[in-house]
């Protein structure tokens, strides 16, 4: 087994957003804080990274979006996308454990050749996720029930799925919840870290980015908090464990 420390990246420009997101990770990978390392995507390029310092990757959300026009992104947004579009060919190029999660799933996306657009938003919500014959049989998303609730919040989606990728689970509002890219890179559109009470303090931060309207904020945080979510945080935690494993031949 692997001794090797995680790394989380972040791309979250509100900084109250940032350290709950972070506690949000570790907590549901079930590691300590001395085994979790943290880059702030928006405040410190990630520069030659070397992926046999750690034993698997974690990309957070964002309020960025790739669909927004190039011309239209600040210089933060363009630079934090090229990093993790050379993270993604790295681990490719290996089959090194990477996850990304929500604004990830765009880059990842569009670098592999699919289509991502606006088509399949979905509100701040829990929503019933499904898995797909693969996603029951994969080592990572198997962990999860064939059905379960997730939290949602995005304004952009995968459209079409990448030629080499494997469809895991999909939600009625949105084709492409989970895929995955050779064997140990993954993109989820969902937010597997988040506890109900974690996603009702994060609605609050991004209240007026157009999530919801902010005058129904009372009204998305009951909803969100009559939700039972449960399930999605076995994924971080069974991630921290294939990733301490041996690569699979």
């Amino acid at each position: 087994m692997s001794s090797k420390p995680f790394l989380f990246l972040s791309a979250r420009p509100e900084v109250e957003a940032v350290g709950p997101e972070y506690e949000s990770v570790r907590r549901a990978m079930g590691v300590d804080a001395d085994r979790l390392e943290h880059v702030r995507l928006d405040v410190d390029p990630i520069g030659d990274l070397s992926l046999d310092s750690f034993a698997g990757i974690v990309v957070g959300g964002s309020p960025f979006n790739v669909t927004t026009p190039e011309t239209g992104k600040h210089e933060v947004q363009r630079r934090v996308e090229a990093d993790l579009t050379r993270l993604a060919e790295q681990a490719l190029a290996v089959d090194f454990p990477l996850l990304f999660t929500c604004y990830g799933i765009g880059v990842l996306t569009r670098l592999l050749g699919g289509e991502v657009g606006t088509a399949y938003g979905e509100d701040a919500q829990a929503v019933e996720i499904r898995l797909t014959d693969a996603g029951a049989a994969d080592p990572l998303v198997g962990a999860l029930p064939e059905r379960f609730d997730a939290l949602v919040g995005h304004k952009e989606a995968t459209g079409r799925l990448p030629g080499d990728a494997v469809l895991l689970a999909s939600s009625a509002a949105c084709p492409v919840q989970i895929y995955r890219v050779g064997t140990r890179v993954y993109a989820t559109q969902f937010h597997p870290e988040v506890s109900t009470a974690d996603f009702i303090a994060r609605a609050q931060v991004y209240r007026h980015h157009g999530y919801f309207p902010a005058s129904e904020l009372r009204e998305v945080g009951e909803r969100l908090a009559a939700a039972s979510v449960t399930e999605p945080q076995r994924m971080l935690r069974r991630f921290a464990e294939l990733a301490s494993e041996p690569a699979r031949g």
